[in-house]
Formats: C-alpha cells, structure tokens, sequence
C-alpha cells in the first residue's frame, strides 16, 4: 500500500510541508527540553537533534476530533491538523517526537517496536510524559461521570489518569524510561507485584478504553453530515450513551484492579511497623488519585477491609513478626500506638 493510500485510511490529507526554518526551530527546542527535563538519562541534545533531522513536518486536514497530531512511521513524518496555529505547534509535536524516539526498527526498516506493549498503554504513557516535558500541572476533570485526577487533564485524560495511578507503586522514572527507550522494565515491574495474566488484562482494558473513545468520534462525525430532524440521529446518540456507559464501566473495572492487585502485593511486603505505617498512609493517601463517580464504593470497602487486615497484622508483628530481642523491649508502647492509629485510620493523616 503506498504512502498516500495509508495516510488517506487515516483520514490524513496533505496540504503543505511546514517551512524548514520554522520546522528546525520546534525541533531544536522539542530536543532540549527533552534534555532537559531527563537530565539523568544520559541524552544528548546533539544526537537527539541529529536524528530529529529525518523528520518532514505537515500541516493538513484531520478527522475532527482525533488526535491533532500524528506521526508516520512508514515516511518519518509529522502531521498536524491545519486549524493549529504554527505558535501551538511545538506542544503537539512532543508527543508525536517521543513516537518517533522510541520505535524500534530493523535493517529494512520495518517497525518492531514502539516504546510500551500495547497501543493504548504507549499512547498514555507518551501522553503522561509529553505533559511531563511541558509541565502541565495534574488536575481533576469530569468525564463519562468520571470526577478523575489526571496528568494530561486534555488529552487522554482516563488513560493518564491510570496510568499515573500504575506509576504510584512502579515510580515514574520507570515508566518514562521503558517508554522512551522501549524496553519491558515497566511490564516486568507490573508482572512482579501483580501476574503477566493482569498486566495484559490491564493492557487489554487500556486497549478497550481507547477504542470506544474513537467509536464516539466516529459517531458524532457521522451525525455532523446528517440533516436535522433525520430519524438516524436518535439512533446514533442512544450508541454513543452506551458507549459512554461502557467507557465509565472500564475505567472503573481497571482501576479497581490497580487498587486491589498492588496494594494486596505490597501488603505480603510488611515485616515491620515502619513498613506497615507506610503502607497506611500510601493507601489513605491514594484516594486522592482515583476516579469516583456517584456510586463508587470499591475503594472505601477495600480500605476497611485492609484496614482490619493491618490491625491484624500488627497483632502478629507484637507476638514476633521480624522484631529483635531488644526492639521488644520497647514495644508495648509502639503497638499501642499503632493500635489506636489504625483505629482511627480513616480520619487521621497525620500526627
């Protein structure tokens, strides 16, 4: 298929090439930035810039509603809708300049890889790192009856919303350096504290998650083109609530498998007091991440389940657990401190 046939699939038509001049100077800055902003990952800004070269830059038209941005592998190109003014071009181009970083190619120059498994969980995760390099500041949105705290509060907000709660246990230094460098660091550190079976389970609702978001796009575009008053217009909105419905049932399926896989791991890791107080305040801490909507009681069950297990296991940590002989001299007290701060977990944050 020639390259013009792939992009027409996309829904990419061409309407000019961006000046060089202006073109070399977003991707001079892009490089920097990224330098920049990851000063231990040992980039260079000169190589980075020397490999940015490769890239042609185009201004043209764009399905509405779809990415506003979008990198060709297949010609090394960057294409960006042509309602973006040339001042704003430099924020979209990040996302699609990390794309083109991160991919993995044979001698023949067939793609194998770009950056995470999973297209969906790549797409956040480029996202989360793009709003990262700008410095978008993290904010709480409302979507699909979704009250969310996301990274990216424009773009892939759901996806960078769990995401961003995935990177609360693995780090994000992790992430950003599986994304850019593509390598299975970020899934290994998934697999470790949960099983390969979640983390593609958690790859295959990323995946959902993005596809019925395009659906509804697709959907309206095609209520655009018809007439008012065409009797195919109620049949497509009652879709697209349903689609909407499903979006909200994913985010919530997928975060409750976040909440409960890596906290029941980090759990099985409390030896101590110390550890276990952590533990404590990372879980009554996390509820300022997560997404709620006017039903949502997952979290607060789990919380009070976990907390009765943490009471549990401070019991166990007084008769024994991994104390020396000399810390138990000392620990009547202790225990009963933590007794009581258990206790009233859910109303105290700090002492």
């Amino acid at each position: 298929m020639s390259i013009q046939k792939d992009l027409k699939k996309e829904g990419i038509q061409v309407i000019e090439q961006i000046d060089s001049l202006i073109a070399n100077t977003i991707l001079k800055n892009i490089a920097r930035r990224i330098v920049e902003t990851f000063p231990d990952y040992e980039l260079s800004e000169k190589d980075i810039l020397k490999n940015f070269s490769k890239l042609t830059l185009y201004k043209a038209k764009m399905i509405e509603g779809m990415a506003e941005a979008n990198y060709f592998y297949k010609n090394t190109s960057i294409y960006f809708n042509e309602y973006i003014e040339y001042d704003d071009i430099e924020e979209f181009a990040i996302h699609e300049c990390i794309h083109y970083l991160q991919e993995v190619k044979d001698e023949n120059g067939k793609l194998l890889r770009m950056g995470l498994s999973g297209e969906a969980l790549n797409e956040a995760a480029v996202q989360f790192m793009a709003s990262h390099i700008i410095g978008i500041e993290p904010d709480y949105e409302k979507y699909y009856n979704i009250t969310l705290y996301t990274p990216s509060p424009s773009y892939y907000p759901l996806e960078c919303s769990l995401i961003n709660q995935i990177t609360y246990f693995t780090g994000t230094d992790l992430l950003f350096k599986s994304t850019l460098f593509s390598n299975d660091d970020f899934k290994n550190a998934i697999i470790r504290m949960s099983s390969e079976k979640i983390y593609h389970e958690i790859q295959s609702c990323f995946d959902k998650l993005l596809i019925t978001e395009e659906n509804i796009i697709k959907l309206n575009n095609k209520i655009s083109l018809l007439k008012d008053g065409d009797n195919k217009i109620d049949k497509i909105h009652h879709k697209i609530d349903k689609l909407k419905e499903k979006i909200t049932s994913l985010y919530i399926k997928t975060q409750n498998i976040i909440i409960k896989e890596f906290f029941n791991y980090e759990f099985t890791q409390i030896s101590d007091l110390e550890k276990l107080e952590i533990f404590r305040r990372k879980l009554y801490k996390f509820s300022d991440i997560i997404g709620k909507t006017s039903n949502y009681v997952f979290f607060d069950n789990y919380y009070t389940e976990m907390m009765n297990k943490l009471e549990h296991k401070c019991n166990v940590l007084e008769n024994g657990g991994t104390e020396t002989a000399v810390e138990k001299k000392h620990t009547n007290s202790i225990i009963a401190f933590f007794k009581k701060l258990l206790h009233f977990g859910s109303k105290i944050e700090e002492l």
